[in-house]
């Protein structure tokens, strides 16, 4: 079987990569703009004897793809703002379990039920601090169809390896837009580790800044699954303040410790770059042509575009802008990465926000006004 060639929605290419990852199971509720993807995979799910359930709501939804994830299947459940919002005591329960799970969430306007129909990147600070404590999440944002299907599957890749939630943040724009993409004859995937059956086997005996293994119920090993804060063998140990310390240390080092390895940057004309245009998703595609033209005007202009978002890729980005005077990011919010990249990078730069609302893309004109303000 040779590589594919399919011409499809953001969305669809979302339940593609989902499905190619070896997803089994999707729980959700309908919410525009990511409904298509429920649609895919309430079609295609059954066809390989997977399982596909509409719940009552948000809440419902994520509960359902942790204990199915719990089951031993690979799960995804796709959302919106207003969603994203109801999922949030959850998904802190699914970092805390270290519940591998994937959450696609096609962002709109905002806040409340806002711009149903409209694009934004509204929730990036959502993701990252929206459930109460100390945690990490894994967010991907893509900027085309390709990359709505490729980040699918390495945030199922990242779930399985980090066992923890992990975002793809999309958006309206790239959910509709339709473009060709490549399905390739062989993907790499990261499969479920099941641990070895012992006599004293611990499920969270876990290595300093990593995780164990994971076990499915149903398969004969002892298995206590609690948010309480719980010791190696997984039952409640809430009075213990070492236990906690070195518990919620760990779920957080586990990703922090390996940002580099997480981190995904692509970057052009860095080379004599005085002045940086970093973006994510949607806008980035703006973002380069504004740099090509800058530079054809004899401009000393870079591009990055971050793939992750979260965990930051703080280190690398010292790096690739040592030499910069200027960094100008571009959000279709009124400051949200730009507030990490200013805390960052503005020891050394000067930050600027171009931030836009309400529904439309910047346009490569507006990036290349900003780029030439004096």
């Amino acid at each position: 079987m040779a590589d594919k060639e399919l011409f499809v929605q953001g969305n669809e290419a979302c339940a593609l990569g989902a499905l190619a990852a070896g997803c089994t199971f999707f729980a959700g509720y309908p919410i525009t703009p990511s409904t298509e993807i429920a649609e895919v995979m309430s079609k295609k799910l059954p066809e390989i004897g997977g399982h596909f359930i509409q719940m009552e709501d948000e809440i419902a939804a994520v509960g359902a793809i942790i204990g199915a994830s719990w089951a031993g299947q690979k799960v995804v459940t796709a959302t919106s703002g207003p969603g994203i919002s109801l999922m949030q005591e959850n998904i802190g329960y699914a970092v805390m379990t270290e519940t591998p799970i994937v959450i696609i969430n096609m962002q709109r306007g905002s806040p409340s039920t806002g711009q149903p129909t409209r694009s934004a990147q509204a929730d990036m600070m959502q993701t990252r601090w929206g459930s109460h404590g100390d945690y990490e999440t894994i967010a991907l944002a893509p900027s085309s169809v390709q990359e709505c299907f490729d980040f699918t599957i390495k945030a199922f890749n990242l779930a399985e390896k980090y066992r923890c939630p992990v975002f793809v943040m999309a958006d309206e724009i790239v959910g509709h837009m339709r473009e060709k993409i490549i399905v390739p004859e062989n993907v790499e995937i990261v499969p479920r580790q099941m641990p070895q059956k012992e006599e004293n086997y611990l499920p969270f005996d876990a290595p300093k800044n990593g995780t164990t293994p994971m076990p499915s119920f149903g398969q004969g090993f002892n298995i206590h699954v609690t948010g309480l804060t719980h010791d190696k063998r997984g039952y409640p140990s809430t009075d213990d303040e070492q236990t906690h310390q070195q518990l919620v240390t760990r779920l957080c080092d586990k990703i922090t410790q390996n940002t580099n390895e997480i981190s995904s940057i692509d970057t052009q004309f860095l080379d004599d770059a005085e002045t940086v245009v970093i973006s994510y998703g949607i806008p980035s595609r703006s973002a380069l042509t504004a740099v090509k033209q800058a530079r054809e005007k004899g401009l000393k202009v870079g591009y990055i575009k971050l793939g992750v978002v979260w965990p930051f890729a703080s280190e690398k980005l010292l790096e690739l802008t040592k030499d910069a005077e200027r960094i100008i990011v571009p959000e279709l919010n009124l400051g949200q990465v730009y507030l990490e990249v200013d805390r960052v990078l503005g020891k050394h730069a000067k930050v600027e926000l171009l931030p836009k609302i309400g529904g439309a893309l910047h346009t490569p004109k507006e990036i290349l006004d900003k780029i030439m303000e004096e």
